[in-house]
Parts: structure tokens; sequence; C-alpha cells
């Protein structure tokens, strides 16, 4: 009988690691360019050790890995907004300085001239931060090149090239997000490259658009349903086993 308990047991808490992952993305199905990860598969490990040598239970093992299928395209008529086309991702420095990746598109000019996005990271180029000079606005090209044109006067001057983004096709590589919420390489993860080595689709973006969360709100409704009546159906289990096992132990007294 206590097998059937621990097994059941064993069941609920592993459900901490799928509930910790549906939580998250409910609470990020607004969030500009945001991506499912966490993606979950079980398996059952044998228990070893006096008294487990028949106790088998279910873990769940994380592979912690980005969903970069695209969200919803807005568009937003703001200069300053892009949307990363495919399995583009956008570089940018951490709070570390090193360098990660974000499919955030809001971007703005902070300042002190240098362009980030709108959670506060410096936005990388070619050639590393990209600086806009004061009065100026900023447009894109889909390539993300970076133009500077002086706004509030009608000069007839062209834009000025000032930099490119540092975009990177992610289409070959698995990438994992960090405790800051940025995407980084399994070998950046363990302490090696940081770069991502262009995959075969050109990296492009759109302009003045940005991209919503490709994490779907009734999916992870549903979800939630489902989670929270197995939840319920192992805790069933459990009472009726101590049930069944009161009742033996009663019999057992009677005679």
């Amino acid at each position: 009988m206590d097998r059937l308990i621990y097994s059941a047991l064993a069941g609920i808490s592993e459900f901490n690691h799928p509930r910790f992952q549906l939580n998250n993305e409910i609470a990020n199905v607004s969030t500009v360019g945001f991506k499912r990860s966490f993606v979950n598969a079980s398996r059952t490990v044998k228990i070893s050790g006096d008294g487990f040598d028949t106790r088998f239970t279910p873990t769940n093992v994380s592979r912690d890995q980005i969903s970069l299928d695209s969200g919803p395209l807005m568009f937003t008529g703001n200069n300053t907004d892009i949307a990363m086309n495919n399995h583009t991702v956008l570089g940018v420095s951490n709070s570390k300085g090193e360098l990660a990746f974000t499919r955030r598109g809001d971007l703005r000019v902070n300042n002190f001239g240098v362009l980030e996005t709108g959670s506060g990271q410096a936005v990388r180029g070619q050639n590393g931060p990209i600086s806009i000079p004061p009065g100026y606005g900023i447009s894109f090209t889909a390539d993300g090149s970076v133009f500077a044109l002086q706004s509030g006067k009608d000069t007839g001057a062209p834009p000025v090239l000032v930099g490119r983004l540092m975009l990177r096709d992610a289409s070959e590589v698995k990438l994992h997000r960090g405790s800051d919420g940025l995407f980084e390489t399994t070998a950046a993860a363990d302490g090696g490259e940081r770069d991502i080595t262009n995959g075969k689709y050109p990296p492009s973006i759109t302009p003045q658009s940005i991209e919503g969360s490709n994490v779907s709100p009734y999916e992870a409704m549903v979800r939630l349903l489902e989670m929270n009546r197995m939840f319920e159906s192992s805790i069933k289990m459990i009472k009726e086993a101590k049930s069944i096992d009161e009742s033996g132990a009663s019999m057992m007294k009677a005679s």
C-alpha cells in the first residue's frame, strides 16, 4: 500500500516544475517578444537504498529550450519599434556586459543617446553599442541598418547610417533562457562562446512593428485546468489508499 502512496506523492511533487512553467507563461502573455520555454520530458527513475528496491518515481527532466515560434505581429507606426522575422534574434548586453539575445523589439534611445530595449538592455551593433546623435530620430531597414535623421527640421539632408543591428539567425541552435530573461546558447551557459553562427536563413526585421508573446492564453488556461485535475486525482488516490490501509489495520485488530 505504501508503494501506491509513495508513487502518488512523488507525482504530486513533480508538478512543481510544470506549474512554474505555466505560471511563467501566463504572467508573460502580454510581454513583447516573450517566448515559451521550459519544455518538459518525463522519465521514471529507480530509487536505490534500503527499503526502496521496488520503488520507482516519475521525474520531470527540464530541457529549458526556447521556442522561437512567431507571435502575433502588431503594426505600431513607431520608428523605434521592430519585429524580428522567422528565427532572427537581436544581440544585446546583459547586466554583466556580456553578449545575450532577445526577441524584444520595443526599442528606445536612453538619456545617454544609446539605443536600448524596453527593458533597459543596450542594443548591440556589429561594432558595439549604437549611439544616436542628440536631436536625431532613427529609422530601420529590413536588414537591420540604423539610420539617423535630424528631427524637427526640413533640411533635405539624407538619413545617416549610424550602425547595423547585431542580428543572428538562430534556426540551427538551441537557446536557453537566463535568469535575466535573455537568451543564450548552451555553450554560453557552460562558459563558452556567446555568439551565434548564422543559420541558412538571412536574419531580418519588420520595422514599425512589434511581436507579441507566442503563448496562447487559451491553451495555457486549458493546461492549468488539466493540471488541477491531475493534482486532485493524486490527492484522492492518497486518501483512498489511507482509507484502505486503515480498514485493513482494523480487520487485523479484530482478528
